[in-house]
């Protein structure tokens, strides 16, 4: 398992049937997006988030996140949150909520063809 499937599964529990939102093989892992733009994902058993620029420090701040890093240079706006940082339902769902409002605020992808 490249990722923890229950962890997924308790993704897919707080975003319930909304709107927009699509999951896609990333990153060795899971992603979820909304309207084309991934907000939060799985990678082996962490929890990643995009938090966007403004938010990335605070993010930092809180127990069991870090920097999000799969080249060696991490990724600002980006997070991974440990297991122990979303193991309670309150917690994956403010990470959730985190991450679709952040990309709620970001423009609607153009497709050209």
């Amino acid at each position: 398992m490249a990722f923890d499937e229950d962890l997924a599964d308790r993704i897919r529990g707080v975003l319930g049937p909304r709107t927009g939102v699509t999951e896609k093989k990333m990153f060795g892992g899971l992603a979820f997006l909304l309207d084309g733009k991934m907000f939060c994902g799985i990678a082996k058993d962490d929890l990643m988030v995009r938090v966007g620029p403004d938010y990335h420090e605070e993010a930092l701040q809180k127990p069991h996140v870090r920097p999000m890093d799969f080249t060696g240079r991490p990724m600002k706006g980006y997070v991974f949150v440990g297991p122990a940082g979303c193991d309670t339902e309150d917690d994956v769902a403010e990470w959730v909520e985190r991450g679709t409002n952040f990309v709620s605020t970001l423009p609607v992808k153009s497709r050209s063809g």
